[in-house]
C-alpha cells in the first residue's frame, strides 16, 4: 500500500477516534475533538498532493479518498445532533446531499463518465469544515475556561450560527446545480 493510501486510511481511523471522543464522556472532549478533526482534515490535503506529485494515484485512492472525506464530515455533523449542537434537519440536508451526489457519481461511473467536483462544491466543503471547527472551537472554549467563553460569547455563537446557515445554503445550492448540470445521466431512466 502506498503512502497516499495509508494517509487516506489514517483519516478513517482518526474519524473513528474523533467520534469516540466527541460522543464519549471524557473531560475536554471538544478540545481533543478539534485537534483530531483538524488532523483528519490535514490528511485530506496531504494524500491528494502526495499522490499527484509522486504519480501514486490508484483506483483505491480514487474510491476511498472521497468516501473518507464524506465519512469524516457527516460523522461530525451527526455527532453534533447527538450532542444537541446542531438541528437534525440541517444535518439531514447535508448528509442527504452527500448520498445523492455520490449516487450520481456512481451512475456516471457505470456509464464510463467521470464527474469532477465543481467549484461551488469545493466552497461547500470548505464551509462544512469551517462550521465543524467553529462548533468545536465554541465548545472547546466553553470547557477550557468560563472566562474565555464569556469573552467570546458576543461573537462566536453568532459566527457559528451564520456558518451553519451558509453551509446548509451552499449544500442545497451546490447539490441542486450539480444535479441540474448532470440531469441527462438520470432523466432518461425515469
Amino acid at each position: 500500500m502506498n503512502t497516499p493510501n495509508k494517509i487516506t486510511l489514517s483519516r478513517i481511523f482518526l474519524t473513528i477516534l474523533f467520534m469516540l471522543v466527541i460522543l464519549g464522556k471524557m473531560e475536554f472532549k471538544n478540545s481533543v475533538g478539534i485537534v483530531l478533526f483538524i488532523l483528519a482534515s490535514i490528511t485530506d490535503l496531504l494524500d491528494g498532493q502526495i499522490a499527484r506529485k509522486s504519480g501514486q494515484i490508484t483506483n483505491f485512492g480514487k474510491l476511498v479518498d472521497p468516501l473518507a472525506d464524506k465519512i469524516l464530515v457527516c460523522s461530525a455533523f451527526i455527532a453534533f445532533v447527538g450532542n444537541g449542537l446542531m438541528p437534525a434537519w440541517m444535518v439531514a440536508i447535508i448528509v442527504a446531499r452527500e448520498f445523492i451526489i455520490t449516487g450520481l457519481r456512481s451512475v456516471a461511473a457505470s456509464k464510463n463518465i467521470i464527474l469532477s467536483a465543481e467549484k461551488l462544491g469545493k466552497h461547500k466543503t470548505t464551509s462544512q469544515i469551517a462550521t465543524i471547527i467553529g462548533i468545536l472551537l465554541e465548545q472547546s472554549i466553553a470547557e477550557l475556561s468560563t472566562t474565555a467563553a464569556n469573552l467570546t460569547n458576543p461573537w462566536l455563537p453568532l459566527l457559528v450560527e451564520c456558518l451553519k446557515w451558509i453551509t446548509v445554503s451552499l449544500t442545497i445550492i451546490s447539490g441542486s446545480l450539480y444535479l441540474f448540470k448532470n440531469k441527462n445521466l438520470f432523466i432518461n431512466d425515469l
